[in-house]
């Protein structure tokens, strides 16, 4: 029996859309051009693997001058909130802290990568900060 289709998209899905998502609309032919430079895949796995997105709903497709030319429906931020989402909810308990630290006690974030991420935090706290005044001043 076929699983149901979902709203995640598969690993195979998710190297479609990166070219999708790199290239822009693309046939069929050179969708399939691209992804070759990975690994091999048959012209009629493709195919079949669009067919399934089209029914997702996370790729288009539209008549070109020589076949259909696809395009990602779904956009590369929609996807990643996804993944991410599922990830947190699946292996840390719904935590974004148990994600950092994780990262962090495996020593995968570089120094550059742990400055992005006190940047960002400082900003969202100084974010916060103001909204938070602004309320504070309101009648």
């Amino acid at each position: 029996m076929a699983r149901p289709a979902g709203i995640q998209p598969t690993d195979g899905e998710l190297e479609i859309l990166n070219v999708l998502w790199d290239s822009g609309p693309l046939e069929l032919g050179q969708l399939c051009a691209a992804l070759r430079g990975e690994r091999p895949l048959a012209t009629t796995t493709v195919a079949t693997m669009l067919k399934v997105m089209l029914e997702k709903g996370i790729v288009a497709r539209a008549q070109g001058p020589r076949g259909y030319r696809w395009s990602a429906r779904l956009s590369r931020r929609a996807a990643q909130k996804r993944l991410v989402k599922r990830l947190l909810d699946r292996a840390f308990e719904g935590s974004a802290g148990l994600l950092v630290s994780h990262l962090i006690d495996d020593g995968k974030l570089t120094p550059a990568e742990r400055r992005q991420i006190m940047a960002l935090l400082a900003e969202a706290q100084q974010r916060g900060s103001s909204e938070a005044n602004r309320g504070e001043d309101a009648p």
